[in-house]
């Protein structure tokens, strides 16, 4: 983390939405970042505000991103934690206004959008970054060191998913059958694994996609599958359910000399929401959970060697962007990097819409 120089007080947020995002990601991880302090909180919901304060005491509360904009020069960073169809107006606002900003993934509904508020953005020379926080999953930044070092050969075949088992549908704006919602699991789910891919193995030139409405009574695609081609050779198989009655190993990756095989999601979710907040020991995992190195057997059989887990770090996401608007660091992940992982979304939505092969 950074600390706040002498002298300079913390930079103060505002944080619009306090919905599942809101509340369990942002707030937590600002509240525990030095340089940032939560300074207000949107939502129009009383429960929540009373939520909000009841955990962050020193926090204001409004109830529309309008009161929050008419305390725009009070402010130095807007995080944007709202519904996904709020996405690109509130971010708009927010740097017509003069103000950085922070947007919950994804960031639009379409790369076209994306690619306009990242323009909007450079042109007004405001950080305009999107929280892709599975970037600090403790398996994925495993699997970086493990490519770093060489471990796998020449990768061949990245397998990721992200499944659950929820047979009775929630409801609510995520599982909307309304295109203007951006809701399902292709644009949820499908962000995180399809921008680690892309991280990991860059630029994709064909997409194939398959995506179901499985449950009854559900209105969005909450079973899909994707194939991607690299530009580099590699292929990605991506699977991201709600409708998974035994769920598969997070990743499986497959080079020429080994593989990598890991099960179980990364623990800062659900330590997140027990309540829990960033400290000694955070992102840590259990040894029994670690993934196995290895060839020619299966890790569940004794296979391989044990490949000791990277501990999760999501604070050093909200870290970076302190350290990007107090001193100029990196931006840590950049809208542009978003429209390019919405190329990939926007292709499989066709993909799955017309069984068709989509080249990029």
């Amino acid at each position: 983390m950074t600390g706040t120089p002498p002298g300079n007080p913390p930079l103060r947020v505002g944080l619009v939405g306090y919905g599942l995002a809101g509340s369990v990601f942002h707030a937590p991880l600002i509240a525990a970042t030095e340089g940032l302090a939560l300074d207000t909180v949107v939502t129009s919901n009383a429960e929540r505000q009373q939520q909000a304060r009841t955990e962050f005491p020193d926090v204001r509360t409004v109830a529309t991103p309008d009161e929050l904009f008419d305390r725009a020069g009070e402010l130095d960073l807007v995080v944007v934690a709202s519904p996904n169809k709020t996405h690109v107006p509130l971010a708009t606002r927010a740097l017509q206004a003069g103000l950085p900003v922070v947007v919950d993934k994804p960031v639009a509904g379409t790369a076209a959008e994306a690619r306009t508020l990242a323009a909007l953005a450079e042109e007004r020379g405001l950080l305009l970054s999107v929280f892709q926080n599975r970037r600090w999953d403790n398996d994925f930044l495993t699997l970086r060191r493990l490519l770093a070092e060489d471990a796998l050969g020449e990768v061949w075949r990245f397998e990721s998913r992200f499944e659950r088992w929820r047979p009775k549908p929630k409801g609510g704006w995520r599982e909307s059958g309304d295109p203007a919602e951006i809701g399902g699991l292709l644009y949820d789910l499908g962000s995180h694994v399809v921008d680690q891919a892309l991280v990991l193995f860059g630029p994709v030139t064909q997409v194939y996609a398959e995506s179901v409405v499985r449950r009854a009574g559900a209105e969005a695609d909450d079973d899909t599958f994707l194939a991607l081609t690299h530009a580099n050779g590699v292929r990605s198989h991506l699977y991201v359910s709600s409708t998974a009655a035994q769920l598969g190993p997070r990743f499986r990756v497959l080079g020429s000399t080994a593989g990598y095989v890991k099960h179980g999601l990364d623990p800062q979710e659900a330590a997140l929401r027990e309540g829990k907040r960033p400290g000694p020991g955070w992102g840590e995992e259990d040894e029994s959970l670690w993934g196995r190195v290895g060839s020619g057997e299966s890790p569940l059989t004794g296979g391989g060697q044990v490949a000791p887990t990277v501990a999760g770090d999501y604070p050093a996401y909200y870290a970076a962007v302190a350290r990007a608007l107090r001193e100029g660091g990196p931006n840590p992940v950049d809208a542009l990097e978003a429209a390019a992982a919405l190329d990939v979304l926007e292709a499989a939505r066709r993909s799955a819409r017309d069984g068709v092969v989509v080249s990029l």
